[in-house]
């Protein structure tokens, strides 16, 4: 069974080790009387793992506030597409003003992969509140080279496995918008995206459909959000909604004219202690002369976990997931999740054609307060795979 390189075991070892070690820490100091000088002295004896120790163990912690709270988590990681390799995720939490502790901070993620066989990403997502919370800057900018995989476009050929073939991914995207607020939770701006891709060593040139393996594709649009969350990275309560609608006209210098409309709905209900039911309905519909890189899909690290990241994908696509979330113990938690989705040409074939069905587990470990790094197996309909990554899918 192939697998994407997003749906490796990255990091799951090192996790591990670190959980248990902070668990160690934790009981250790709530057993230990406090003593500044005997704390300075240990301190500065503590070897290199004891201090890598100590921070993984702490950085959850409430501490004093500062402008920016920054920590790195990552190790090696083995799939059998981009054999061995180093994953790296980078969580910063800032805020402009120190005083302001009513309206959420900002946060980015800082995120890079490299393995022997050539396969190398590195990117940067984030979000921002501006102007004491009344404006909200969305950012996410990535740059690849990878083996890919290609079974053509639509359900039909993507569920043929003899369709499969290898070739090489060279992309750069950047997609932001600046989100104006409105009325309370309720925010409307302007949405920018920019996209080049590139197929290379390509054996079967007839999956591309005759389209061109080497696209550019600029679009403006605007984005709709109303956000009532409790937490924007990591929700207990509350609802979500987004509407995304891009344009790439020609007369921009876009050879493939089209435009997409993105719908995402997402909920989350207290159950009982410690555990949160959260779903998410996202749509995605796409008019005109799609580009191949930009249709419509499913799999990966964020919806419908377990499939390959692009193997199903079509002008338009939607997908339904549910997921408990539980926390067990101190830092730690469990997930457990079920899913549907299809892909299909037309909007008016909606709900027309096969659905695929996805369910999974996953572990959860808090890296910073209300920041997890997650762990996912997801299963789906001839395919499964690993996810590591930090935050929650939605």
């Amino acid at each position: 069974m192939q697998r994407s390189p997003v749906l490796c075991l990255k990091s799951v070892v090192f996790s591990v080790f670190l959980t248990v070690a902070g668990m160690l820490h934790e009981a250790r100091a709530e057993s230990v009387p406090a003593d500044t000088a005997a704390v300075e002295a240990s301190e500065q004896k503590r070897n290199i793992i004891q201090k890598l120790v100590a921070y993984f163990s702490d950085a959850n912690k409430v501490h004093e506030p500062k402008k920016l709270d920054f920590s790195i988590i990552g190790g090696p990681y083995y799939a059998s597409d981009t054999k061995l390799g180093i994953g790296i995720v980078a969580a910063g939490i800032y805020r402009r003003n120190l005083a302001d502790t009513i309206n959420p901070a900002g946060q980015f993620n800082i995120y890079g992969d490299v393995s022997v066989n050539g396969y190398f990403k590195v990117g940067i997502r984030g979000n921002q509140m501006i102007r004491s919370g009344r404006d909200e800057l969305t950012y996410d900018a990535s740059f690849e080279s990878r083996p890919d995989q290609f079974w053509g476009i639509g359900y039909d050929m993507a569920r043929c496995d003899s369709n499969r073939t290898d070739f090489k991914r060279w992309r750069a995207n950047v997609d932001m918008a600046y989100l104006f607020q409105i009325a309370p939770d309720f925010y409307l701006g302007p949405r920018l995206l920019v996209d080049y891709l590139i197929a290379k060593k390509v054996s079967r040139p007839e999956l591309w459909q005759g389209q061109s393996l080497r696209t550019f594709t600029g679009g403006i649009g605007f984005a709709v959000m109303y956000d009532s969350r409790d937490n924007v990275f990591n929700a207990y309560s509350g609802f979500y909604a987004r509407l995304d609608q891009t344009f790439a006209p020609g007369f921009i210098g876009n050879r493939y004219a089209f435009s997409a409309t993105e719908i995402t709905l997402s909920h989350y209900q207290p159950l009982w202690k410690g555990c949160v039911m959260a779903s998410r309905l996202h749509s995605r519909f796409t008019y005109g002369d799609t580009p191949w890189g930009l249709m419509s899909k499913f799999g990966g690290s964020y919806n419908m976990r377990g499939y390959y990241d692009g193997r199903y994908n079509d002008k338009c696509e939607a997908d339904l997931t549910v997921e408990f979330r539980q926390h067990i113990w101190r830092r730690n938690g469990a997930v457990v999740w079920a899913g549907i989705g299809e892909v299909f040409p037309k909007l008016n074939r909606i709900g027309r054609g096969p659905l695929l069905w996805n369910w999974g587990v996953g572990y959860r470990w808090e890296f910073k307060k209300r920041v997890n790094v997650r762990i996912d197996y997801g299963f789906g309909r001839g395919q499964h795979g690993l996810i590591f990554s930090i935050n929650e899918a939605f």
